[in-house]
């Protein structure tokens, strides 16, 4: 399985929040963020993104338990249930 600079994963991932936070959210709590991902070519983008969030959760089988969709057609990028610390490790990573 090929890796990626960790660098390349960090440039290429932007959050943006869900209506769902538009209430206070505690670190603890999970709730769900919409990642936009640019998967390298002649990667397969599910691989790809579930590596990605497994480096923050621990294990790729925690990886796709979080992973709510996987967007293809009109964005490139997944949504997932993740804490605020989570969401902190994954932009740090």
């Amino acid at each position: 399985m090929k890796r990626f600079p960790v660098a390349f994963v960090v440039a290429s991932i932007l959050f943006f929040l869900s209506a769902s936070l538009s209430v206070s959210v505690t670190a603890e709590e999970a709730t769900v963020y919409i990642a936009y991902v640019q998967c390298p070519a002649g990667v397969e983008p599910e691989a790809f993104y579930i590596r990605t969030l497994a480096a923050v959760l621990g294990s790729e089988e925690r990886a796709k338990d979080a992973v709510i969709h996987i967007y293809t057609n009109a964005a490139a990028g997944f949504a997932a249930k993740l804490t605020v610390k989570q969401v902190e490790e994954l932009r740090s990573e």
